[in-house]
């Protein structure tokens, strides 16, 4: 779990690792990509001839959802800082000076605006990405990831929301004028089985 080894397909060499993004235990392939469509196809072909099934992004994105895993452009952009994103485990904070060190340690002690969540929901309903947080009749986030989690059995979200919402808040979606019941509730959906 979290090492990293050189492979070789076909005379070129990349790495293989084991991260576990999706918290599932499972590999990654880092191939150069004038070789990626190529690896892919030996390894879909080894993987059915092994009676196993092929998935790709959306199982990806659903795992990695219901891990409470954080996806580029979604839970971490340009617009959205580590702070918020919940991620402070990840930032060098004895490092004297890094990129962007002064904005996020200037709201590492203040407090952010904004705070990442996990939102089962309550009734029938598949929430997704960019679904205002309602609380009350009043927006207090945005959805950044939603999906039907097969593991729970329900829908479930991330959110960018207030700090002043807590777990066991009863929030709802705006799903097109329609109100859509949801929960907060502590992340992960699902434990890792990464190790």
């Amino acid at each position: 779990y979290m090492s990293f080894a050189k492979v070789t397909f076909r005379d070129v060499q990349f790495t293989l690792c084991r991260t576990g993004y999706s918290g599932e235990h499972g590999y990654e392939l880092i191939p150069p990509s004038e070789l990626a469509t190529e690896v892919w196809n030996e390894l879909s072909r080894e993987v059915l001839a092994l009676d196993g099934k092929i998935a790709g992004l959306g199982a990806r994105d659903t795992l990695r959802t219901e891990m409470c895993y954080p996806l580029h452009g979604h839970e971490l952009s340009d617009a959205i800082t580590p702070v918020e994103a919940g991620l402070n485990w990840a930032i060098g904070w004895s490092k004297d000076h890094f990129e962007g060190s002064e904005a996020v340690k200037s709201q590492k002690e203040a407090g952010a605006d904004r705070k990442r969540a996990a939102l089962k929901v309550l009734e029938r309903g598949i929430p997704r990405a960019d679904m205002m947080v309602m609380r009350d009749g009043n927006p207090v986030g945005i959805t950044t990831s939603g999906t039907f989690s097969p593991t729970c059995k329900v829908g479930i979200a991330l959110a960018l929301v207030d700090p002043s919402v807590k777990i066991g808040d009863q929030l709802h979606l705006d799903v097109r004028g329609r109100l859509l019941a949801v929960e907060v509730v502590k992340l992960p959906f699902v434990q890792p089985s990464t190790k």
